[in-house]
């Protein structure tokens, strides 16, 4: 990923809680065609002086299952909000025509070894955990339990779980920090008119 420093994420808490918020994974895999992408939600488990362990679950008959390669990283895309930037917004294009349109968005990339599970007490539980942090915020939080067990254990039969060790984190958060304290403003204001409400919290964080 093109990271310019001044785009460049360090914080690993921050990338941890993108991950939490926009849990839908882009699992990208090498296999024996080449290159592959799945769309798979994943769980973040974070222990002090790890960069974390990512778990998830996919149907029997995904061939992603077969060409795993355990001495071949996987890449885990993790998208946070995204917003067109008109070049209208900026405050300084009533200084001169200079400016041109854009596009702001937040993105980590967790690098790692991905292996299969095959344990249904573990896919319960890891189902469990991903359900209980998207459902935290319901009045009425749905539980695994909540369906009968002996429907809920043959769709587990019919899944594998995924685990990834993470060893590397990037993250971008292209957020207007190029950009003049007037023009991030005029931004906001802009992002805010067109209710792109997520990517105007991220830049309000670049004001100083």
């Amino acid at each position: 990923m093109y990271l310019p420093p001044q785009f460049a994420q360090p914080d690993i808490a921050v990338m941890h809680e993108l991950i939490r918020s926009r849990s839908l994974a882009t699992l990208v895999t090498f296999d024996s065609d080449g290159l592959n992408a799945n769309h798979i939600p994943l769980h973040l488990s974070a222990t002090p002086g790890s960069l974390g362990v990512l778990s998830g679950h996919v149907a029997r008959s995904n061939p992603i299952l077969n060409d795993l390669n355990s001495n071949i990283d996987t890449l885990a895309v993790f998208h946070g909000p995204d917003a067109y930037i008109s070049p209208s917004w900026y405050a300084t294009k009533q200084e001169g025509e200079k400016v041109v349109p854009t596009w702001n968005y937040a993105v980590v990339h967790a690098y790692g070894r991905l292996r299969i599970i095959d344990d249904a007490v573990w896919i319960r539980a890891q189902i469990e955990a991903l359900t209980a942090q998207n459902e935290v915020n319901f009045a009425h939080p749905w539980l695994l339990s909540d369906a009968p067990q002996d429907f809920t254990d043959k769709l587990i039969d019919m899944v594998v779980g995924i685990e990834m060790v993470i060893i590397r984190l990037s993250g971008k958060w292209k957020i207007s920090q190029n950009q003049p304290l007037e023009n991030k403003l005029s931004v906001i204001e802009g992002l805010m008119d067109n209710g792109q409400t997520a990517m105007a919290e991220l830049v309000k964080t670049e004001i100083k």
